[in-house]
């Protein structure tokens, strides 16, 4: 699909296969989905800008390159925090905004119960976080309120696709690079992802 990279990197599957394994327990969860994300995050930032600097090395000068805008990691609660924990540390100057979002049983649609993100993103890398791309309403949602705050570069990591998820995003955000590991085959008739890993939340907290 166009403008959506799936990451088939080794490590990346391997730890893919541990969380959709029902045998998998919280512990393991957490362990494995921090794991993955952070693999996941060195190929959804490959396309940062960057400006050259020099540094003088304890021998001589040298070339080298630093970002050259600040970024923004905005989880998408509250699943979203198990993929923040190993992202944050390889970006350690990064901010961190904050998204709640619920999704309504009945309706399959996003409602808000938290947000915390800087006034203006326009001058900021922003990296939407979010383990699961199912219906796509929270996706949606979460770009509609960063486009409140003027975002102009965003990307979305997300652990695992569905196509109808893809489809309804890039109705609305047709430029959006999707970074995930999977692109599974459909959702269900509750709106979960076949064949998925089940409500990555719920197994990442145990509740």
């Amino acid at each position: 699909m166009k403008g959506v990279t799936v990451i088939n990197h080794p490590l990346v599957q391997h730890h893919l296969t541990r969380l959709r394994d029902e045998r998998t327990g919280p512990e393991e969860f957490r362990r494995a989905l921090g794991e993955v994300a952070a693999l996941m995050l060195y190929e959804a930032t490959r396309s940062f800008a960057v400006r050259p600097v020099s540094v003088n090395t304890p021998l001589e000068k040298a070339r080298g390159c630093r970002l050259e805008r600040e970024v923004v990691l905005v989880p998408v609660l509250r699943a979203g925090l198990g993929m923040l924990d190993t992202i944050l540390p390889l970006v350690p100057h990064a901010r961190v905004g904050f998204i709640g979002l619920k999704r309504e049983e009945s309706t399959l649609r996003a409602a808000f119960y938290h947000k915390s993100l800087p006034a203006d993103l326009r001058q900021f890398e922003v990296v939407l976080i979010d383990p699961m791309l199912a219906t796509g309403g929270s996706a949606v949602a979460a770009m509609d309120l960063l486009g409140e705050h003027h975002v102009r570069r965003v990307r979305l990591v997300s652990l695992v696709a569905a196509p109808e998820g893809i489809r309804h995003l890039r109705r609305h955000y047709p430029a959006l690079p999707i970074f995930t590991a999977a692109v599974d085959r459909q959702l269900n008739e509750k709106g979960y992802i076949l064949p998925g890993l089940g409500d990555a939340g719920d197994r990442l907290f145990g509740v």
